[in-house]
């Protein structure tokens, strides 16, 4: 089992960036796929990004392509969200999740999230 603890949320203005950072616990790091998803008040959970086990295949939500970027380090335990050109809408608590690779359908494991808040 992996746990997942994200961080580098916070208040930015409108066309700011900031980083996100999942750490995961654990030695089998690479063995899972990763996602982060996103929850705005009064909306369903969406999911933003995926990155595969090794890194060399990404997806994002159209409303996040060419302003997102998902990457890892599986040295470090550790994927990344880049977010820039950040805009109100994009305000939302920020969840890291993993699921493992050939075993799982869904994502199992879950971050305590990360609130991100676009000021415009």
């Amino acid at each position: 089992q992996v746990q997942l603890v994200e961080s580098g949320g916070g208040l930015v203005q409108a066309g700011g960036s900031l980083r996100l950072s999942c750490v995961a616990s654990g030695r089998t790091f690479s063995t899972y796929n990763m996602g982060w998803f996103r929850q705005a008040p009064g909306k369903e959970r969406e999911l933003v990004t995926t990155i595969n086990w090794s890194g060399s295949i990404t997806s994002y939500a159209d409303s996040v392509k060419g302003r997102f970027t998902i990457s890892r380090d599986n040295a470090k335990n550790t994927v990344y969200l880049q977010m820039n050109s950040l805009k109100s809408e994009d305000t939302a608590v920020y969840y890291c999740a993993a699921r493992r690779r050939g075993l799982d359908n869904e994502y199992r494991y879950w971050g305590q999230g990360t609130q991100v808040t676009v000021s415009s």
